[in-house]
């Protein structure tokens, strides 16, 4: 049963469809949830019209101005005809709409296909549009984005975790004591970086949000778009063996190239920048346990066995800031 209290528990079926008609659709009354937990998102189906997709965004986590920010960056990229689903702006109401005391947004639907990585003439094309990507986002600068940070993503997540009461007991000094090692070297690692060259940047350019379709991938769910190094758009695209990762770097690189300078010297921010997405997920789905929606789709989390092995996991990252970053060869 969902807590009244909680920020999603008055978005029935009913309120989403009367938000959408409330922009002028005429819905068939077909609602499927998407694999979105941060927000809600739904494909909703129309008479006589293909579906769209509606994203409700969640409640107190992003300002007005964030949301306008991220509206106003994807479509900026797809005037210039960089392949990503910006939301549908309404002459009259905007991008961002407000229905029952929520926002939210609505999109084209777009069929596509998952990335696949394996084969290398992929990733030089993946490179290639990250690179336009990038290009325009070094034009300007947000104003209330997110700034990616050690301080935002490693050191608040370890702090949030040991305040809460999430790790069991007889784990807590191993993740107090291991966590403290990684954000030290993690933060040395920055600083031997020297200035990093920040810029509008997706933010979480994982496999997952993008969707292939004729030989190009297409870019979606700029939730997280934020300032920070363009590494972090790119090492989420490496996988596999040292061997494999340095194949793949290397065709990434050549296509990102073609349209903005591959700063060589951030392939030493690779380990660092997993670790602090490793810490600041498992904070995340700390920080949503209230969410209903959460226990249900990662009943595996807050268990003896997920610390025990988040730590296992955190142990390896140690070990792999220790180890030979790629190169450029």
């Amino acid at each position: 049963m969902i807590s009244s209290t909680h920020p999603y528990s008055s978005l029935t079926p009913s309120v989403v469809l009367s938000a959408v008609e409330s922009v002028g659709y005429v819905t068939d009354a077909r609602i499927f949830a998407l694999n979105s937990y941060e927000n809600r998102v739904y494909q909703i189906g129309l008479e006589d019209k293909p579906s769209i997709i509606v994203k409700f965004y969640r409640p107190d986590r992003w300002s007005d101005d964030q949301i306008h920010e991220e509206h106003s960056f994807t479509q900026e990229l797809a005037d210039l005809e960089i392949p990503v689903i910006p939301p549908i702006n309404y002459p009259d109401k905007g991008a961002l709409l407000e229905y029952g005391g929520f926002r939210f947004s609505v999109f084209e639907q777009f069929l596509g296909r998952p990335p696949e990585f394996d084969n290398l003439d992929n990733l030089l094309v993946m490179g290639r549009f990250v690179g336009r990507i990038h290009a325009v986002g070094a034009l300007s600068n947000f104003s209330n984005r997110v700034v990616l940070s050690v301080d935002r993503f490693a050191i608040s997540s370890r702090q949030f975790l040991l305040e809460n009461d999430f790790i069991p007991i007889d784990l807590f000094k191993a993740y107090e004591t291991l966590s403290q090692d990684l954000i030290d070297r993690v933060q040395d690692r920055f600083d031997a970086v020297g200035e990093i060259a920040s810029l509008r940047i997706h933010g979480d350019c994982h496999p997952g949000n993008v969707l292939w379709k004729h030989d190009v991938p297409h870019f979606v769910d700029f939730d997280d778009t934020m300032t920070g190094p363009a590494m972090q758009d790119l090492w989420m695209m490496l996988s596999g063996d040292r061997n494999r990762r340095q194949a793949q770097l290397l065709e990434l690189a050549e296509g990102y190239n073609e349209f903005h300078n591959f700063k060589a010297s951030e392939l030493e921010l690779i380990e660092s920048l997993r670790t602090m997405r490793l810490m600041n997920y498992s904070a995340w789905l700390a920080k949503r346990w209230e969410d209903p929606a959460f226990p249900l789709a990662f009943p595996w989390f807050n268990t003896e066995r997920y610390w025990a092995e988040h730590i296992l996991e955190l142990r390896e990252q140690l070990a792999a800031l220790d180890e030979p970053t790629l190169r450029l060869i």
